[in-house]
């Protein structure tokens, strides 16, 4: 793939059902199929009803086929596994937020204390 191809393709907001089959070797009907077993895989649809997979909507296909194809579990042993994980990553964003909150805090109150030093 040139600079130019790989440029474009970075650039590139949607990606056809084709173009995601080719990515991950799986046939469409896989992909449509998973699309119903797993509720956070919503592509959007064109007005002829064209499935257009996002970068994300993709990030979500590759997880699943890494623990469906190269992990052997089951769909349902999939879904747990995913929400599983968004929670612990939403739990450590929040925690996250937190910490920053608090760092934020102390910076002030260290500042407040400077002022009122002086």
């Amino acid at each position: 793939m040139s600079l130019k191809e790989k440029q474009a393709e970075d650039l590139k907001l949607y990606y056809t059902i084709g173009e995601v089959s080719a990515m991950l070797g799986v046939n469409a009907s896989l992909i449509r199929f998973w699309e119903k077993e797993f509720p956070a895989l919503k592509p959007k649809k064109n007005k002829k009803g064209n499935r257009l997979f996002t970068k994300a909507n993709i990030h979500h296909l590759r997880e699943i086929y890494h623990w469906v194809k190269e992990q052997g579990f089951t769909l349902e042993g999939a879904r747990k596994k995913m929400l599983a994980d968004k929670k612990i990553k939403s739990q450590m964003d929040r925690s996250g937020l937190e910490s920053d909150r608090w760092t934020t805090i102390q910076g002030l109150l260290d500042e407040l204390e400077l002022l009122l030093k002086k």
